[in-house]
């Protein structure tokens, strides 16, 4: 690889990093139970990461579908550490993802949160803020929103959220070794470029944040820039202190000015840059009630009997909105109501059925969704060239199944519905996600053990 005209290596070794292999690497998702292999090479910062030898072609893999692991960078799950030591021993936490597609930061600050907690993911690109819905579907955490848009609009959420993460759009300098575009795209006046985004993203989003509150900004890049000078314009307009987050020195990170840069060689992991920063003042008590959801449209069916198909169905309100039954923690109503008011939201809490005429079709979101009630719908366990075929929307065949809604299992983990008709099933899997290629491998990659997915 050639570097850039006008690149320049800021740390030692660099540019002996840039000439190496890249790692592959994926974080398993522990909201549905999954856990890394036992003798397989951990992420010194996750423990739900690890590295795999080589790059499986992972679009053929059921369990990536099944949400039960992320393909992502090691590097970038330094978020779980980061998240995991601020929400110790906290509840009720709030979180705003302001740059979040694809959505693997986002995912990683999940499975770091408690249970309680509520997500909100955004993205300004259409085409990634549908990628970052489809990830987060697929993940299951229930308390989650995605919004697509400018982040100037939350500007207009005064002391909303506990965390706010920025992985800002960069100059990709730390993606040089997995993408030859970035190398092509890179020159000074990029840099300069991204730098005045990133401070306008700063400023639009840090009212947002309440005080006392925890601002994580991070770039897949290197020069200061971006970093440094980021963070220090951050102290300099507003009331806030940088955090130290004191790594083990045996992680090699390097700290420079308040950030933290994980540099290729030195890590086993792409170039990314962390700087964590508290929101002068102090939190202050709050507490949201549960509320009872106001009526949206009055449904041909009734939609109460959703409640027999979700865990924990007191703690949930359902809300009928064209014709799409979603359940909502019911402490968190009033705060739905609020980003619903301001932002331009694709999608929140989680889709349970469609309502077409007087019949209520399970949602795929309830399928991928840790909600689901492990004996509301008959199951039947498929093999993988018959869950390939379900992934690619083809007619599926069932011997001996009940008429009716069947949730199908793959490797013991829900994969998603059918409508079963005797002869053959309707399938059930969203059109627009459906796997494209007509090559069928005659085993399934192996990234998580058999069994090792979410039992029903």
């Amino acid at each position: 690889m050639t570097l850039p005209e006008g690149f320049v290596c800021e740390f030692e070794g660099l540019a002996e990093g840039l000439l190496m292999e890249p790692s592959v690497s994926v974080r398993c998702n522990t909201g549905k139970g999954v856990s890394p292999l036992c003798d397989a090479s951990l992420v010194p910062w996750c423990g739900s990461g690890f590295y795999l030898d080589q790059r499986p072609a992972f679009t053929f893999d059921p369990a990536m579908h099944q949400g039960l692991y992320y393909v992502q960078d090691a590097s970038s799950m330094i978020h779980s550490h980061i998240v995991n030591r601020i929400a110790a021993n906290r509840s009720h936490l709030t979180l705003l993802d302001a740059c979040a597609a694809p959505g693997g930061k986002t995912t990683a600050a999940i499975d770091s949160l408690p249970h309680d907690a509520f997500v909100v993911a955004n993205e300004y690109v259409p085409a990634r803020a549908e990628i970052l819905r489809e990830n987060l579907i697929k993940w299951g955490f229930p308390h989650t929103l995605v919004s697509r848009g400018d982040t100037a609009r939350f500007s207009k959420l005064k002391s909303v959220f506990d965390i706010v993460m920025a992985d800002v759009p960069c100059s990709g300098e730390g993606m040089f070794r997995k993408e030859p575009e970035a190398v092509k795209q890179w020159s000074p006046a990029l840099v300069e470029e991204c730098a005045v985004r990133q401070r306008e993203i700063v400023d639009n989003i840090w009212p947002s944040l309440r005080e006392g509150g925890y601002f994580i900004y991070s770039t897949c890049t290197f020069n200061a820039r971006e970093n440094e000078d980021v963070v220090r314009y951050i102290l300099d307009n507003y009331d806030c202190e940088v955090v130290d987050m004191d790594f083990p020195a045996e992680w090699n990170v390097i700290e420079r000015d308040g950030c933290y840069h994980f540099i290729p060689g030195r890590v086993r992991g792409e170039g990314l840059c962390v700087a964590v920063l508290r929101k002068g003042g102090n939190p202050g008590g709050r507490s949201e009630k549960p509320v009872k959801a106001e009526k949206r449209s009055k449904a041909a069916v009734d939609v109460s009997r959703c409640r027999e198909w979700i865990t924990n169905p007191d703690d949930y309100n359902l809300i009928v909105e064209n014709d799409r039954v979603i359940a909502l923690p019911a402490d968190r109503v009033a705060l739905v109501k609020k980003l619903s008011d301001t932002l331009d939201v694709l999608y929140k809490g989680v889709e349970v059925a469609v309502i077409k005429g007087r019949d209520l079709v399970p949602s795929h979101a309830l399928a991928m969704s840790q909600l689901l009630r492990s004996d509301a719908f008959p199951t039947v366990e498929i093999d993988y060239p018959a869950a390939m075929s379900y992934l690619r929307r083809e007619t599926i065949t069932l011997e001996d199944a009940p008429s009716g809604y069947i949730l199908l299992l793959y490797d013991g983990a829900p994969l998603g519905f059918v409508k079963n008709l005797g002869k053959r099933a309707n399938n059930l899997y969203p059109q627009n996600w459906r796997i494209l290629s007509g090559h069928i491998p005659e085993s399934a990659p192996t990234v998580v053990t058999s069994g090792s997915g979410r039992r029903l």
